[in-house]
């Protein structure tokens, strides 16, 4: 395992480790309200305990403890960005520039194969209303 993750570090451009820091410290920024789940050097998550609209959507039973709300983490090809609060909310999918949703992949994945200081300025902002209004829906505890 350690020489797989060895050589994958070799293989991926360094940019990749930059744009990593750079969005790592985005949601570190966060971490005083929410779990580090996981805090390597190419995958960092951040989670939550789980709200009362998760408990009903889980038929009001607890399946899991925590619960991931943002991750960062470096791939083959690019930096994927993830924000579980933006999945389905159309204000912030709306709120959003056409570059950054040109970066988006799925509901909550932003990928990223290059740095951009516009882009992430944009993501650093919705990072904090992303885990504000999940929070506010009630799928993570206050």
């Amino acid at each position: 395992m350690a020489e797989t993750l060895g050589l994958a570090l070799l293989l991926m451009p360094s940019e990749f480790e930059s744009i990593f820091a750079r969005l790592r410290s985005l949601l570190q920024k966060h971490s005083e309200t929410l779990s580090v789940n996981e805090d390597t050097s190419t995958s960092y998550s951040l989670a939550g305990s789980p709200g009362p609209a998760t408990l009903k959507a889980w038929g009001g039973k607890m399946k899991k403890p925590i619960i991931p709300v943002a991750w960062v983490q470096i791939g083959k090809g690019y930096v994927s960005y993830h924000l579980m609060g933006v999945a389905g909310n159309a204000k912030l999918a709306d709120a959003m520039s056409a570059k950054l949703k040109a970066r988006m992949q799925g509901k909550t994945c932003f990928n990223f194969k290059a740095a951009d200081d516009e882009l992430f300025a944009e993501i650093d902002q919705l990072t904090g209303e992303s885990i504000t209004a999940f929070r506010n829906a009630g799928f993570i505890a206050n």
